[in-house]
Parts: C-alpha cells; sequence; structure tokens
C-alpha cells in the first residue's frame, strides 16, 4: 500500500467573456476497489454552487452553470489516496466492456496487430490468464507506437492513432483495448494520475478471476500502488474530465493542466 497526495489543476482562458456556460467534471479520484480516497477538496473558479452525483460508471461528476460573463475556467482537486494493488476487491462482471466502442472499432491497422498479437500467443507458453495475454497485447502496443505528443486529438480513434504509428497514453490505451477485446478478454479504459507524468495518464484494466487487473502500455508495465484511479468506462468518452458549452463570439480557448502525485512518508489513516 502506498498513501499518496494528488494535487489536479485545469485552467481554460477565453479570447473573450462568455456567457451561460455549463459544465460537467469527472475530476475526483474516488474511494474503489484498489482505492481509498480521503480529504478531498475541490475549487472551482470562478467560485459557484455545482452539483454532485455518481454516473453509471462509479464515477464522481460535477455539474454546473455560470451564467455571468467570464474569461476563465478552471478547477483544481486535491486529497489523499491510499492504493492497494496486493488487496483489490471482487467487482461484478460486465459484459459491455467484451464489445467494440466509439474509439475502438477495428480496421486494417488493428485487425494486422490482432493477428500478430494471436500468432504470438499460440507460440508462447504460460499464456492462459487474462492478464497474462494481454501483457503480450500490451508488449505489442508498446513496440507499435512511437510516444508523439500533439500528434492525435481526444476524438482520434485507434485504428486511426495505430494507422500512422503515434500517439499519446490515450491512444495507446484504446489500441490495447480494441486488441483486447477481439482476442477474447474483457477490458476497460482507466483515466488517472501517475507521479511523473505532468498531467492525466490512461491505463487498461482487463477482468480476471472477479477482479479488474490493471496494464500500462505506454510504459509496458503492470499498474502498481503509484497509480490513483479517477475514471474508467468503455473508452475516453466515458471518462472526460472535464467537458462544457457556452455562449461567446468567436472565441477561443487555451488549456493549462497540471498534475502533482507524491508519496506520504508513512502510510497510516
Amino acid at each position: 500500500m502506498k498513501k499518496l497526495y494528488f494535487d489536479y489543476a485545469m485552467k481554460l482562458t477565453f479570447s473573450s467573456p462568455v456567457t451561460d456556460h455549463r459544465f460537467q467534471l469527472r475530476c475526483i479520484p474516488a474511494t474503489g476497489p484498489r482505492q481509498q480516497v480521503v480529504d478531498t477538496k475541490v475549487v472551482i473558479d470562478p467560485e459557484v454552487e455545482a452539483e454532485k452525483a455518481i454516473d453509471s460508471f462509479d464515477s464522481v461528476v460535477m455539474t454546473g452553470f455560470i451564467p455571468e460573463p467570464h474569461d476563465h475556467f478552471g478547477y483544481r482537486v486535491t486529497g489523499i489516496a491510499f492504493v492497494d494493488n496486493e488487496h483489490i476487491k471482487s467487482e461484478i462482471y460486465k459484459p459491455l466492456y467484451r464489445f467494440d466502442s466509439a474509439l475502438t472499432i477495428p480496421g486494417p491497422s488493428i485487425t494486422a496487430l490482432t493477428e500478430r498479437c494471436k500468432d504470438r500467443l499460440r507460440h508462447e507458453h504460460n499464456t492462459g490468464s487474462p492478464v497474462a495475454v494481454a501483457s503480450v497485447v500490451m508488449d505489442e502496443v508498446y513496440k507499435a507506437f512511437t510516444y508523439t505528443p500533439k500528434s492525435t486529438t481526444i476524438r482520434t480513434t485507434a485504428e486511426e492513432a495505430l494507422t500512422q504509428a503515434k500517439g499519446v497514453c490515450q491512444d495507446y490505451a484504446h489500441v490495447m483495448l480494441a486488441v483486447c477485446r477481439h482476442v477474447g478478454l474483457t477490458a476497460r479504459y482507466i483515466a488517472g494520475l501517475l507521479g511523473g507524468e505532468g498531467a492525466t495518464h490512461a491505463w487498461v484494466e482487463v477482468y480476471h478471476k472477479d477482479h479488474w487487473v490493471g496494464l500500462d502500455p505506454t510504459h509496458n508495465r503492470l499498474v502498481d500502488d503509484n497509480y490513483i484511479t479517477i475514471a474508467h468506462g468503455r473508452d475516453y468518452r466515458d471518462c472526460m474530465l472535464d467537458i462544457g458549452i457556452f455562449s461567446g463570439d468567436k472565441v477561443t480557448q487555451s488549456q493549462w493542466v497540471n498534475a502533482s502525485v507524491h508519496e506520504a512518508s508513512h502510510v497510516g489513516l
């Protein structure tokens, strides 16, 4: 187990004032099967009363409305997560994670990588468990990519990213999900935090013996106690940390993000 302090902040700056701003946030890590979260604090700027709920994927969702003119919008969430991958709690099996989702539908590139993984699995020993199979897929995805910031967008599909062979953590995760689901695994997308990244991170979990086990294709390794989960879903579209709509005249926006995770010197509630 690790005791991790997290501090995640996002700020949007608008080129001119906007009004009637409706927003939805999934930025709060919550207590779940592999972590216990305490002392959470959320600050929204401009200050506004936000409603809090839990969505169908067990994510904490905050929604709010800012009618007055404002030229920026941001939030900061801080807290402590006790992460323990050695004692992950069981979860009910959900078949929806077996099927293609909007951003993971395979094309020629995904199909070719899937066949390459199947061929490797036929010739390797000790690949019977879902985690072992997923580890082979993860390794092949890792080798197929060059990590390249700004080479994709949040709308880039797994097929598009793999075809150009470059992307960021979201793309690695989407490609791994696409292949995992076509070699018989149940797999889901995770949005979260990882120390040293400076921003949010994404990885994959596969279902094995009533538990979800994390694998990080961007770093080609199993997820350990340094990872904090924020949200999970079929792909990125179920885990968008912040979305919104507003009124304004030809408004452009720029975004600043910073994430910090560091370990406490000792563990204790």
